[in-house]
């Protein structure tokens, strides 16, 4: 059996367990600190106890891995056959994810190219698939890396947040710092671009926030073949209802996913996160 290209990525992606699964993605996981306990993201109803703790002021932090996960990771896709690996991963504006794994590639048993996608969540999770399907189809490793590429650059994020407190205190704000002395009287809709939190538009209340939220994501849409990926931190019944109404308003939706956040990007955004990410196919 020919070597194949390996697909590693970080525990950001928020990837259904199933799509990990069926194309052999190897997850890497941050870590998250509550307190004086570190816990790895994916532990079960991790996201909640973040909510809970957010909600109650207590200290929640996040952590990187160590470059000796990623050297395990690369180590044991090696072991599997893989003759090279395509290591993506969240927005390196965010998290010294990209750093570590780029430190372990020098020393793994066999090519990486560790890739910063500018991304995280779904908008991240897309590009991986991206890359794990262009390897399927015997693609090499730039192959892979182009794909991925290309799936980033026409992807977009977009998010409401109930307060920039949590995006403060994580020091993720970004472009959206000129808000914090107006944070009060508006309801931001916040986008990724160029890697970073930015301001997409002031909104006055919150319903009107997601309506607009929920118009940008069409608009983005349009009549192509899209995949779209509600998130939500907390906020199940609004991210559900967001989800149908994407779902009668977008012609050429193709796969539609809703998920709760996970507990790293939680711990940033606080309770009543509702985002939305459009990736056309």
């Amino acid at each position: 059996m020919p070597a194949h290209v390996a697909i590693v990525t970080d525990s950001t992606a928020y990837l259904p367990q199933e799509a990990l699964t069926r194309h052999h993605i190897t997850v890497v996981p941050l870590t998250v600190i509550l307190g004086d306990e570190a816990l790895e993201e994916g532990t079960e109803g991790l996201a909640f106890t973040v909510a809970t703790a957010l909600r109650r002021r207590r200290p929640v932090t996040t952590s990187r891995p160590g470059p000796e996960r990623f050297v395990a990771a690369y180590r044991a896709a090696a072991d599997a056959g893989a003759g090279a690996v395509v290591s993506l991963h969240l927005s390196a504006e965010f998290s010294g994810t990209y750093d570590a794994a780029r430190v372990a590639a020098e020393t793994a048993p066999v090519p990486v190219r560790v890739v910063d996608t500018g991304m995280v969540a779904m908008a991240l999770g897309f590009p991986v698939l991206a890359a794990a399907e262009a390897a399927e189809s015997g693609g090499t490793v730039d192959d892979a890396v182009a794909a991925a590429e290309k799936r980033a650059a026409g992807t977009s994020a977009y998010f409401y947040v109930d307060t920039l407190d949590y995006l403060r205190r994580g020091g993720r704000i970004g472009a959206a710092q000129a808000l914090l002395g107006s944070a009060l009287a508006v309801k931001p809709l916040l986008q990724l671009a160029e890697g970073r939190i930015q301001l997409l538009e002031k909104v006055r209340t919150a319903s009107r926030a997601i309506a607009r939220l929920e118009e940008v994501v069409a608009e983005r849409a349009g009549q192509a073949t899209v995949d779209i990926a509600v998130h939500h931190l907390a906020a199940a019944e609004r991210a559900e209802a967001l989800a149908e109404r994407l779902r009668a308003r977008v012609p050429g939706v193709a796969e539609l996913h809703v998920s709760e956040v996970g507990a790293v990007i939680g711990a940033h955004t606080g309770p009543g996160l509702l985002g939305a990410v459009v990736s056309p196919r």
